[in-house]
C-alpha cells in the first residue's frame, strides 16, 4: 500500500481466508484498485474472479492468462470482462501511484509475467514460478530496493523425495521451478548494492525447507560481498506486514 492506494499480485487462496487476513492486517478491500496476475496456474488464480466481481476490481493480466482462466473449468467464477485489462508483456501501466512494468518468465503455463513496481519512494520486483532466469530477468534483480523471488526446491530432497519421475522432470526442466541454488547463483552474481530486501517465495513443502533455502542463498550473497537482508516467505501462513 503507498499513500492509501493498494494493489495485490495474485488471489490463490479462497476469497473468505484473503478477507480475513487483510482484515487482520487492517488493510481495507476497498483501497485495493488493481489485483495484478503472474500466470493462470489454480495456486495463482483461484479467488479473483470472484474478488473481482464482488467488489469490482480491475484486474491485469496478459491476453493468454485471461484466455487460460476463460477456458478453466475448475475457475468457475470467471473475471467479469469489463474488468479485464489486458497488460501484455514488456508495458508500463499506472495504477494510483504505482508504476508497474511486466517482463516474461518462463514457466509452463499461459504467458507468465514478472513486475517492476515504482512508487515515489521505493521500488520492488516479484518473478515467481520460474523455470530459469533469462537475460531479461536478470536485468531487474539488481533494480529493485525490494526483491521477492522464487527458491522453490533443494535438489537433493527432489531427487530423493516421493514425487514420480515425470514430476520431478517438469520440475527442473525449464519451464518448471527454480531450485535455492539457482537462485542463490543467480543472487550473487546479479544483485546491486541497490537491493535492500530479498523475500524467498513459493518453497516446496515437499522438496525444501525454509532454513536450506536461506542458507543456500545467504552463504552465496554473502559470498559475493552483499548483505541485504534476506527472508524466507512461509508456504501456507501469512508472513505479516513488512513497512518501509
Amino acid at each position: 500500500m503507498e499513500d492509501g492506494v493498494a494493489i495485490v499480485i495474485d488471489a490463490g487462496i479462497g476469497i473468505r481466508m484473503t478477507m480475513k487476513h487483510l482484515a487482520n492486517y487492517c488493510l481495507p478491500m476497498a483501497a485495493v484498485k488493481g489485483i495484478l496476475l503472474t500466470h493462470d496456474h489454480m495456486d495463482h488464480v483461484k479467488s479473483v474472479g470472484m474478488i473481482s466481481r464482488k467488489n469490482r476490481i480491475p484486474v491485469y493480466a496478459t491476453s493468454d492468462v485471461f484466455a487460460g482462466m476463460m477456458r478453466n473449468p475448475c475457475l468457475t467464477v470467471k473475471v467479469p470482462a469489463d474488468l479485464q485489462r489486458t497488460f501484455e508483456n514488456g508495458i508500463q501501466v499506472e495504477i494510483g501511484p504505482f508504476r508497474i512494468e511486466s517482463f516474461t518468465v518462463p514457466h509452463d503455463a499461459s504467458r507468465n509475467s514478472g513486475y517492476f513496481i515504482e512508487t515515489p519512494r521505493t521500488t520492488f520486483c516479484i518473478m515467481t514460478d520460474i523455470g530459469h532466469m533469462t537475460d531479461e530477468m536478470v536485468g531487474y534483480l539488481g533494480k529493485a530496493e525490494n526483491l521477492v523471488v522464487e527458491s522453490n526446491y533443494d535438489p537433493y530432497m527432489l531427487e530423493a523425495g516421493r514425487y514420480p519421475r515425470f514430476l520431478k522432470d517438469r520440475i527442473k526442466g525449464g519451464l518448471g521451478h527454480i531450485s535455492n541454488p539457482q537462485t542463490a547463483d543467480a543472487l550473487a552474481k546479479h544483485l546491486t548494492g541497490k537491493t535492500k530486501r530479498i523475500w524467498l517465495c513459493h518453497l516446496s513443502e515437499e522438496n525444501n525447507h525454509p532454513n536450506k533455502a536461506f542458507e543456500t542463498v545467504s552463504q552465496a550473497i554473502s559470498a559475493a560481498g552483499l548483505s541485504p537482508e534476506l527472508f524466507v516467505l512461509r508456504r501456507r501462513i501469512p508472513t505479516g506486514i513488512f513497512e518501509w
